[in-house]
Parts: structure tokens; sequence; C-alpha cells
């Protein structure tokens, strides 16, 4: 599961993101964009929020930004750097784009080979208690074959919409304008409002 508090983040999530977005070379259509989905994996640590957002232009396209969550900030991630933010629960935040966090990297990974859905998610209310909050969207893996742990170091190289993830291990493919394109390799793969039908997320390479 997946334990969120009941917060206020100056700035929300979605400023961040569209103050953010404009600058990455992917996102050619970002005119009006609305948060229409988002799906949580676990940390296994419990140190690290790992959360994707799918976010709709006016003109209808889907864009995927993995964010990763943290306390402090992520040594050599400079780059990869979204905002900060302020977490009325928690205090400060970094938040990064999750292709260039470890973590990201790893419960993705993980996802696919498992074939496990996203996380189930706990709200804590300010007095303690714990509630189940619903989700529309939802997600899971294919599975297959079982990865070497750990996956070892990174490069990460933008390929057109998408963004390549290579490590000693394995390969994620992150589809950041998501379409209907099909793919026989394992992957992680959703549905959302407005998007019935499973399409494919991100893509690993063994």
């Amino acid at each position: 599961m997946a334990l969120i508090h009941r917060a206020t983040l100056v700035p929300s999530k979605l400023e961040a993101i569209v103050a953010w977005i404009p600058a990455q070379p992917w996102a050619l259509d970002i005119d009006g964009l609305e948060a229409v989905g988002a799906y949580r994996y676990d940390d296994p640590d419990g140190e690290v929020g790992v959360e994707t957002h799918l976010l709709r232009s006016a003109s209808g396209t889907v864009l995927q930004v993995p964010l990763t969550y943290r306390s402090a900030p992520l040594e050599g991630a400079e780059s990869y750097l979204v905002a900060t933010m302020d977490h009325s629960a928690l205090g400060k935040r970094w938040v990064y784009d999750g292709v260039g966090d470890p973590v990201y990297v790893a419960v993705t990974a993980a996802a696919i080979s498992n074939g496990t859905t996203r996380a189930e998610l706990y709200v804590e209310e300010h007095d303690g208690t714990r509630s189940t909050r619903e989700q529309t969207t939802s997600v899971s893996g294919t599975g297959a074959d079982s990865l070497a742990e750990p996956l070892g170091e990174r490069t990460v190289e933008q390929i057109d919409t998408a963004t390549l993830v290579r490590t000693e291990h394995a390969t994620l493919l992150v589809r950041r304008v998501i379409d209907a394109a099909s793919t026989r390799l394992p992957h992680l793969r959703g549905t959302w409002p407005g998007q019935p039908e499973p399409v494919v997320l991100v893509e690993l390479r063994l």
C-alpha cells in the first residue's frame, strides 16, 4: 500500500508539472493541460514517494510524468529536479523526474517483471485515522523473466517522445506521449477515465 497525508502542497503537483514541462523536449503539445489520472508504486524502504501523473492537453494528447518525492536532495540528480514543495504534514519535499531516480526505475522494472498492479492508497487524516482512497487509474505489469538486483548504474537518453533508461541488467522505455502503439516486450499497461482499453506506458527490455 501507499500512505499519503491529508495535506496542503505549495506549489501543487499540477502547478509544479505545468511549470516544468515546457522545457522538456518531448512535450510538444501542452496547451490546456489537465490531470486525468495518476498511479503509485511502493518504495520497499518506505522512504521515497513514487507517483506517475497522466495529463491531457486541450487537443487530446496524453502525457506521462513520473515523479518521486524525497525528504532530502538526491545526490547527482540536480538536472532531474522538477520542483521543491512545502508539504503541510511532511515539510519540504524535493520532487524529481522519475527517470533520474533509481527508486522509480527499480520499482517500475519490478512491477513489470512481477506483474503487479498499482499500490492501494490510504489517506492519513489529521486525527491519525486512515481511509482508503478510490482510484480511477488502473495499471499492471505483464510479467517477465526475473530481474537481477540491484539494477546497477543508469544512463538516460531521450528518443523522440520517449525516455530510455539503461541499467546494467535491464532497460526501461518510458513513453512520455501515450499512444495506441502495441509491443511484444514485457510492459506496464494502464487505463483511466476516457481510456477504457489498456495502453502501454513503460516497456522493459532484459
